[in-house]
C-alpha cells in the first residue's frame, strides 16, 4: 500500500468509508457519459463494489487504482485515477472526477504523478489513453502532462451501450524523460567572490 502526494492532493487506496463520496461522483451524469465503464443511473451498491475491485486489483499488482483526496481542510475524495493493461497489453490510464471540481488543475496534477509514478516504477516503454472527441478538456489534461494524439477512431463503451469516437493518446518514456529534465530548475550559482591580490612584502620576495 502506498500513497502518492502532490501539492495539494494525496492519491490513496480507495476505502470503505470513500463510498458516499464515490457514489455522488459517479452518479453525475456528465461524469458518466464520457466514460466506458460508469452505468448512469448508478446502482446502489456499485460503489462499495468498486472499491472491494481496486482493493484486489491493487493488491494483485494488476491495476493500480486510486482516489483523489484534498491534502487539506475537509480532505474529501474529489476524484479517481488508475492504471491497468489494456487488451493489447499496453498501459493505459483512465481519471474521472467531480464536476465542481473541474478546472482547478487537479486532474491534471493528478495524472501527472500517476504518470511518474508508472515511468519510475515499471519498465513500460509508454503509457495510453483514449479520450471521446467531445471531451476537450481531458484532452487538455492529456497534453499538459505530455501526452500526444496519435489517432482517432470508435471504441466501445459497455456502459453507453455502443461504439463513440475517440483520440487515442500516447506518452512515450523517452519524451516523458525529456519534459523531466526540462521541468527541473536551473543550476543557480551563488556570484564569485573577488579575490583579492597578494600583498607582497619586501620579506617575502627576498629583498
Amino acid at each position: 500500500m502506498f500513497r502518492l502526494e502532490t501539492r495539494r492532493l494525496w492519491l490513496r487506496w480507495p476505502r470503505a468509508k470513500d463510498a458516499a463520496a464515490l457514489t455522488a461522483i459517479a452518479s453525475r451524469r456528465e461524469v458518466a457519459e464520457m466514460t466506458s465503464r460508469i452505468p448512469h443511473p448508478y446502482p446502489a451498491g456499485a460503489a462499495e463494489a468498486f472499491i472491494l475491485q481496486a482493493r484486489e486489483a491493487n493488491t494483485s499488482g494488476e491495476e493500480i487504482a486510486l482516489v483523489a483526496m484534498l491534502a487539506t481542510g475537509k480532505r474529501e475524495v474529489i476524484g479517481t485515477v488508475s492504471a491497468r493493461h489494456n487488451d493489447e497489453g499496453r498501459i493505459e490510464i483512465g481519471y474521472a472526477f467531480a464536476p465542481e471540481h473541474w478546472g482547478r488543475g487537479y486532474a491534471t496534477e493528478a495524472v501527472h504523478a500517476l504518470v511518474d509514478a508508472i515511468f519510475m516504477l515499471t519498465d513500460e516503454p509508454a503509457i495510453e489513453a483514449k479520450v471521446r472527441v467531445v471531451n476537450a478538456a481531458s484532452q487538455g489534461v492529456l497534453r499538459k502532462c505530455g501526452f500526444a494524439t496519435v489517432g482517432t477512431g470508435l471504441e466501445s463503451f459497455p456502459a453507453r451501450g455502443g461504439l463513440y469516437p475517440v483520440d487515442f493518446f500516447r506518452l512515450e518514456r523517452k519524451v516523458w524523460k525529456s519534459l523531466k529534465l526540462w521541468a527541473e530548475p536551473e543550476l543557480v550559482l551563488p556570484p564569485r567572490r573577488p579575490v583579492a591580490a597578494p600583498e607582497w612584502s619586501a620579506e617575502a620576495l627576498g629583498a
